[in-house]
């Protein structure tokens, strides 16, 4: 679910127009609400595609500086080719990095630190879906989800809150997963790894927070991306059952969630910490049968 789908003429009926495309969300981040984040630097992680570049859109609309880490290095050349053309007055430092491999991830950030100085938002978004019956799930497929999923996380939240709290404070968010509150079947290893990430980002907010960096987790439902759509053309995903099972009727889009990331890392947001946000469209609320 890592690549975004922008053009809503291109969406189908089972897929009604969401409130928020590319260029509204990009008006909103243009927006005086959000003048405190200009020239912030903000690390994407999972930069190249979906909700990652969706974020990326919307801060470099802000006018904050951009870090972009992606294992994809094809992928995050091109994103931030379209990012520079969208606004070619932001500052966009692209860098191919592993998050499992932490002196990888420190190597980058140190990166960042000698181009601009500091860290300000780190925007934890790199993550990776594991959908396998359990009995057959292997070891190496386990630990991948680990290492991606929580350890890349840990890693990279480590790295920023180190310079964060070394320059008085700053703002993390963690991309946890509506399955990491809500259980599903075949999904053993998402679903333990986006609940340790929900946990991890509770436990951060409240030991970093009297150093002034706060640390909040976003958890979205389905959202309607690149990945997903593959699957739907593969047969193995139904968009009109995923719509009727969300109470809003719909799958997300990258840019809603990147519309909650712009609001929880700006100063508007600044008493919100150890927070999990849902963004479902529901679902988890849902149990009546």
């Amino acid at each position: 679910m890592n690549a975004s789908h922008t053009n809503a003429s291109s969406r189908d009926a089972s897929f009604p127009d969401a409130p928020y495309s590319i260029e509204a969300l990009q008006a909103l981040a243009r927006g005086q609400g959000f003048a405190g984040l200009r020239d912030k630097v903000v690390l994407i992680t999972g930069a190249a595609s979906g909700i990652g570049l969706a974020m990326a859109h919307a801060f470099s609309a802000c006018g904050a500086r951009l870090a972009l880490l992606d294992v994809d290095g094809a992928a995050l050349e091109a994103a931030a080719g379209r990012l520079r053309a969208a606004a070619p007055q932001v500052p966009i430092l692209a860098q191919v990095a592993a998050v499992d491999e932490q002196p990888a991830v420190e190597r980058a950030f140190e990166a960042v630190e000698q181009a601009w100085g500091r860290v300000d938002v780190l925007l934890n978004n790199a993550g990776i879906s594991m959908n396998c019956p359990t009995l057959e799930l292997s070891g190496e497929a386990w630990r991948k989800a680990v290492d991606v999923n929580l350890n890349g996380v840990f890693y990279c939240a480590q790295a920023a809150a180190r310079r964060m709290v070394a320059r008085g404070g700053g703002v993390i968010l963690n991309m946890a997963s509506m399955y990491g509150v809500v259980a599903a079947p075949e999904r053993a290893a998402y679903c333990a790894t986006k609940a340790a990430v929900a946990m991890l980002s509770k436990s951060l907010a409240i030991e970093w927070g009297p150093l002034g960096v706060r640390v909040n987790a976003i958890a979205p439902g389905y959202v309607r991306t690149a990945l997903v759509d593959d699957l739907v053309a593969r047969g193995r995903m139904d968009l009109d059952a995923l719509a009727r099972r969300t109470p809003s009727g719909r799958l997300g889009t990258p840019e809603e969630i990147a519309a909650l990331g712009l609001f929880l890392a700006s100063d508007h947001a600044a008493f919100i910490n150890g927070h999990v946000a849902l963004a479902d469209g529901g679902w988890s609320a849902y149990s009546y049968i």
